[in-house]
């Protein structure tokens, strides 16, 4: 079987290997520092030091004005996000994919930390989202695909100690009939499976990422400094 690696677990162990492989920022080209929180991204809140890639959100103590985003919310902090330059596409010549992490998380209210693939060039959805955490424990592993946009499936679960280093991780196949499916796990144990029907495959997406604040993750956000951690990033596709 033919097998690739797209991003290898070193790519955190300098600035140099982090720029061959990652860029700082959202991917889309209209408002890249904005999405559908109250942070804006700033590059002096992405730092890569001993093998590791650390956002940091920063309460502001004012508004800096409306994200261009929707839901266009007020703009309250700094924070970071980084995605790859690489896209991912699901498809015959490539049907399998692995990506897993090593994160250590924030999970106090209003915080939104996030690992997750989406559709490029706005073409939303596909979803996939590998780790994501809303102000609480709950990590919330979703699949968006076309067919169904507004009912996502989706498997939450209690982290232990989501702030400690934990592996979170996607298997993604091609199967038959043109479906795709998502199998996701947590430190090794299978949380479940979703497959997604016809017209998720040959959709390129990106790899994000992000500590967004407040929005889904409700408000108000934390004041002083939010710290999300990765390590250990890894892609590979399969034949």
């Amino acid at each position: 079987m033919e097998h690739e690696t797209v991003i290898d677990c070193d790519s955190f162990a300098s600035p140099e290997l982090f720029a061959r492989k990652w860029n700082i920022g959202y991917p889309w080209s209209e408002f890249p520092n904005e999405h559908n929180g109250t942070a804006r991204m700033v590059d002096d809140c992405v730092r890569i030091a001993q093998g590791e890639l650390t956002l940091v959100a920063k309460w502001l103590g004012w508004e800096e004005g409306k994200s261009g985003h929707d839901p266009y919310l007020p703009i309250r902090y700094h924070s970071g996000a980084v995605h790859a330059k690489s896209k991912f596409c699901i498809n015959t010549d490539w049907p399998k994919w692995e990506i897993n992490g090593e994160f250590q998380a924030p999970t106090a209210r209003g915080t939104w930390p996030a690992f997750w693939l989406t559709g490029i060039d706005n073409n939303w959805p596909p979803e996939i989202d590998i780790l994501e955490f809303k102000g609480s424990a709950v990590n919330c592993q979703n699949t968006f695909y076309p067919e169904d946009k507004d009912h996502p499936k989706h498997f939450d679960n209690v982290v232990d100690r989501p702030g400690d280093w934990h592996k979170y991780r996607v298997w993604i196949e091609l199967k038959s009939h043109n479906t795709v499916e998502m199998n996701y796990y947590i430190d090794g144990d299978w949380k479940g499976c979703h497959q997604a029907p016809e017209n998720m495959q040959d959709l390129p997406m990106y790899l994000i990422i992000n500590l967004q604040m407040e929005g889904s993750s409700n408000e108000p956000g934390p004041h002083g400094e939010t710290i999300f951690k990765a390590r250990n990033v890894y892609v590979g596709r399969s034949a």
